[in-house]
Order: C-alpha cells, then structure tokens, then sequence
C-alpha cells in the first residue's frame, strides 16, 4: 500500500479580517495557482489514487479538491477528522484502518501531523518527530507500508517539495 501525504497550499494569513475562523482560512490566489501548478505535476508523474482524504479544515479541503480535478477524481475525495490539526498520530492510523483495502491513499492535511506521521510510517513510534522534516506547503511525498496501522517500518520512495512539483509541470 502506498501512502502520499500533501501538506495544503498557501493559505491566507491567520488573522485575516475576511475570516472568521482558522477552520475557514482558504487557499490565497497565490496558493491556488502553487497548488494548481503541483497538482499539473502530480498528473505529469502519472499518480493516481484509490481516495483522496483531506483534513475538514478548509485550505485542506480546497488543496484536495484541485488535486482531484487535475487528476479526474473529486468522486474519491473524503473529509476526515483524524487529519485535523488537533489530531494524534495514533488517531490519524487507527482511523485510515478502514482504508485498508486501498493501494493508493493521499492524505491531505497540516503541520505538524504530517511530519510526525511521516517519522512514524519511517522510524517507528517511539521515533516521532526523529527525521526533523521540513514538509513545505504543497509538499508530497510517498511511503509504501504493508498494512494500516503499520506492523514495522515503511519504505520512503520520494520527498518532493512544492518547487519540483511545479518543475515537473513544467515552470516554477
């Protein structure tokens, strides 16, 4: 099974006056042409997946959601609440459990739940947060495991940063 984790675009600044609530902040102009141009990438690499899962936040959602435009799957796109910024490691495994029977699952979600899922998946749980990541906005990368939750260590096959996405696109 492989599992891709996607950090979310460029988000709108916290604070912003035309947002209410953190949970509401969407991707800025910006973020949604990065995140277009890494998802372009993202088809270019020939990925496809069984379901794509977004955190209910909203600039998750929307990444999620251009994602699978470009990519010709907004049916296999699903909210859930383990991928939530307040969300555990642990929570987030025992709820992708359900998904077992999938061989392809992008997770799209938040800092700093990805970077201490990816040294999970890599390293173990008494390892957390040991590889000391950077997972950029709009950042992927892809872990092939044998079951969920993950009996051992996975494989790492790739770290990509949102820059290479876009390269892979064709322009920055």
């Amino acid at each position: 099974m492989n599992v891709y984790l996607m950090r979310h675009g460029i988000a709108l600044p916290g604070g912003d006056p035309s947002v209410d609530a953190d949970a509401e902040r969407s991707l800025s102009p910006k973020g949604i042409k990065r995140t277009r141009k890494i998802a372009k990438g993202m088809r270019r690499l020939g990925l496809s997946f069984n379901a794509l899962l977004a955190s209910p936040l909203a600039r998750a959602r929307q990444t999620a959601d251009l994602v699978g435009a470009a990519l010709g799957a907004e049916a296999l796109i699903e909210e859930i609440s383990e991928l939530s910024p307040e969300s555990t490691v642990e929570h987030l495994l025992l709820g992708l459990a359900r998904y077992q029977d999938r061989d392809d699952l992008l997770l799209v979600g938040h800092e700093p739940l990805l970077s201490n899922t990816v040294s999970h998946l890599l390293a173990g749980k008494s390892a957390r947060n040991a590889l000391n990541l950077e997972f950029k906005k709009g950042g992927l990368c892809r872990i092939e495991i044998d079951a969920l939750p993950p009996p051992g260590p996975g494989k790492l096959h790739w770290f990509l940063t949102p820059k290479q996405l876009r390269s892979i696109a064709g322009g920055r």
